[in-house]
């Protein structure tokens, strides 16, 4: 896993900025100034000390100077920006505010909450803007307590973009974001076949890579730490909770078969069910093919089974095999998504490729998937986050999230790919006999 720091994050709108010091110390807010919390909108871009840390209620654990705490909010008008602070510190402490190249230093005396003017700035360009913040000096054991960024001035009106009454964990997360293909009418799927490639640089630690979505679950690569990788499928119980131990033993999800070295469990909070996952060391650049097949059993329950192909390997793999019960479906809803699950992470641009989509019927005839829809989450929905895209990258599609980049693609965008004609090779009757392990 690569080492992430403040060189990874999108730039571009910062080089537009200059900025001048205040000539007047004591600079007023006006009616119209406006609070950027720092809980739901800042990251610690570069990390001094691990107990430096972002929360709920801002910046309160601070006393490494060689920390960077960025703050993220986008524009929508060009013009003089005020910047202050709403921060107090335990004795006396001098912090470096920079916008881009241009710095101001701030030096703190209150013990109390207080409005602290920083400097002003030149908006050149529309976007998003980062104010970076580091420690300099200090007589207590911390630099500063800091709750709001506060903008004032010409380009500090709405409409901006910034969280704000939106919960802070999901806002810091980023927007998760979706493709939904275009399925054959009047056909009963029962496989979807799909490869996906994370281009190098793109593989940040917190990403869930979903490759082949169904309506009742997932399955796809994510980076879980700078030493783990997983291959991971899951299937939601019928049974409506967000704890599986709930779930009653009719409408639990049974394992029918399981990989080599795949771990069988359960999950919760997001819907409840089972999961299954296999570590594996996949490796951006390369393309990964997903296999997922959904069938009812005629007893009114439906079966759900991966397969996985590294190229590394030359073969595929079975993950896992579930019966969920009460459900008589064939495939529905074939999606893929790209998100973030550490909040931590959510400063860091990810992508993912997507491409040569296929589905096979019941009666063994392959159809080409040519078309999706982009979608976005209640993140992205709200307005709090604007960096979120997605679209056709050569010969397939991608989804990109995260980073503070200033695209975003408008909510339902069709896509169309150019077909490639030809249908994966694929044995079934081999899938089938493939050995499962207790």
């Amino acid at each position: 896993m690569k080492v992430y720091n403040l060189l990874t994050i999108t730039l571009t709108s910062l080089s537009l900025l200059s900025c001048v010091c205040f000539a007047d110390k004591e600079a007023k807010l006006s009616n119209q100034a406006i609070s950027v919390p720092i809980s739901g909108n800042t990251y610690i871009t570069q990390i001094g000390d691990a107990s430096d840390q972002v929360s709920q209620k801002g910046i309160a654990q601070w006393s490494n100077p060689k920390s960077v705490i960025s703050t993220f909010f986008k524009v929508s008008q060009k013009g003089a920006v005020n910047l202050f602070i709403k921060a107090k510190t335990e004795q006396e402490a001098v912090i470096k505010v920079s916008v881009g190249t241009h710095v101001f230093d701030v030096k703190l005396k209150n013990q109390t909450w207080d409005t602290i003017p920083v400097g002003a700035i030149e908006i050149d360009e529309i976007g998003y803007v980062q104010v970076n913040i580091q420690g300099v000096s200090k007589r207590g054991t911390q630099f500063a307590e800091i709750a709001d960024l506060i903008i004032d001035g010409d380009a500090a009106i709405e409409p901006l973009a910034f969280v704000r009454g939106f919960e802070p964990y999901w806002g810091r997360r980023g927007p998760s974001v979706h493709l939904k293909y275009t399925l054959p009418k009047d056909k009963e799927v029962k496989t979807f076949y799909n490869e996906v490639t994370v281009p190098i640089g793109k593989d940040v630690l917190g990403s869930y890579y979903m490759a082949n979505g169904f309506g009742e679950g997932y399955f796809g690569m994510q980076a879980n730490s700078e030493t783990e990788r997983r291959i991971l499928f899951s299937v939601w119980s019928p049974f409506d909770t967000q704890d599986p131990k709930s779930i009653p033993a009719d409408e639990q999800i049974k394992m029918l078969r399981r990989g080599k070295d795949v771990h069988i469990g359960e999950f919760g909070n997001e819907g409840s069910g089972g999961q299954s996952y296999l570590k594996y060391p996949w490796v951006a650049g390369n393309s990964y093919k997903f296999l997922s097949q959904v069938e009812p059993d005629g007893k009114g329950n439906t079966i759900y089974t991966a397969y996985f192909y590294a190229p590394e390997e030359g073969a595929w793999r079975l993950i896992a095999s579930f019966l969920r019960p009460k459900t008589n479906t064939w495939y529905t809803n074939a999606h893929s998504f790209l998100e973030n699950f550490i909040p931590e992470q959510g400063y860091i641009t990810r992508k993912v490729m997507f491409g040569n989509q296929w589905v096979c019927t019941n009666k063994g005839e392959w159809i080409e998937l040519t078309e999706s829809m982009f979608t976005n989450d209640a993140t992205a929905q709200a307005g709090v986050r604007m960096d979120y895209a997605g679209g056709l990258a050569g010969e397939g599609f991608y989804l990109q999230n995260c980073g503070f980049f200033n695209e975003s693609t408008p909510y339902k965008s069709m896509f169309t790919r150019n077909a490639k004609s030809t249908a994966p090779v694929v044995d079934f009757s081999a899938l089938a006999k493939i050995k499962s392990v207790k």
